[in-house]
This record gives structure tokens, sequence and C-alpha cells, in this order.
């Protein structure tokens, strides 16, 4: 889920206390791990006057396949557990269901997406990252990121400055 209040920024960080939400990066790499496939149709229900209610199973768009392969080799699925994938596979049915007409269901797909991290806008307010492989803080293929932002040349650490004054008292 998104964190509320403004969207961070890059840059030198330049609080005393460390972030609670702080920026999980994750090696820029497509995911080609385990993945669940997808249902080769979705039920598709609606009321005839004369019948009654009616339901009828339809195969998925050619469109929504072509989407799941691009948000299931995203490089953040490595954070995901089964959960996070059965949510996925349900939004899938929801982008069918866009991607065959029925656009009342747009604005929850649009949420979803959200909640996936499918664009730069939402893994930004998801607080991820994607890091280059050859990056020296990427060698893991998730890190967490909990590095302090590096000091300016010019400013003296305060355990260096109380070593230095509690080595000089008598």
């Amino acid at each position: 889920m998104a964190v509320t209040g403004r969207k961070p920024k890059d840059g030198p960080k330049r609080n005393r206390v460390a972030a609670v939400h702080d920026w999980t990066t994750v090696v820029d790499q497509p995911y080609d791990g385990p993945r669940p496939t997808l249902p080769e149709a979705r039920r598709v229900e609606w009321t005839d006057r004369e019948l009654g209610r009616q339901s009828d199973m339809q195969p998925l768009q050619s469109i929504t396949r072509q989407w799941w392969d691009r948000v299931a080799s995203m490089p953040h699925c490595v954070l995901w557990s089964d959960a996070d994938w059965q949510y996925a596979v349900t939004t899938a049915l929801v982008a069918d269901a866009v991607f065959a007409g029925d656009v009342r269901l747009a604005g929850e797909l649009r949420q979803r997406e959200r909640v996936l991290g499918t664009t730069l806008d939402a893994r930004r307010d998801l607080r991820i990252r994607y890091v280059p492989l050859e990056d020296e803080s990427a060698e893991g293929e998730v890190t967490e990121s909990t590095s302090k932002a590096s000091a300016p040349q010019n400013v003296t650490r305060l355990s260096e400055r109380r070593a230095r004054l509690t080595a000089d008292a008598p």
C-alpha cells in the first residue's frame, strides 16, 4: 500500500532521525522466477429479461496475456508473496473485463495497478527503486535500503568529535 504524505525527493537527507519508510532497492532485471498461470477463461454474468440470470465462460483477450507478461516480469516481483501473486491474477481478470469493453471497472483497474507498482509513479509511492546490476549496492538480488546519506567532505561526524573530546579530557 502506498505511504501517505508528500512524495519523497531524491538527494541527501537532512534529517537527524532515519525515515520510518525507507526505500527498497531491487536489481533492474526482469523477474524470471516462479509465477502462477492465468486461467484460460473468466466467468461473465448478465441478466436476461426472459431467461433471468445467465453466465458464460469467455476466453481471455490476447491483450490480457500481453499485460500479464509485462506485469509478471517486473523486477520487483521478486518481493511478492503468494498473496501478492493472487492479487495480481485477480487484477488480470479485472483488466480482461476492461479490455473486453466493461469500462465501469477502469477505475478499479487503475487502483489495482497502482498497488502492484506498474508505473514509475506508483513505484515511487511504494518506495521501490530499481538499481542497475553493476551498482555495488546491488550485489544481492534484493537489498533493504538502510545506508545513510554520505556526509559532505567538510562535516565532521559526531562520533569522531566525541572521541576527540573524550581523549583530550584529563
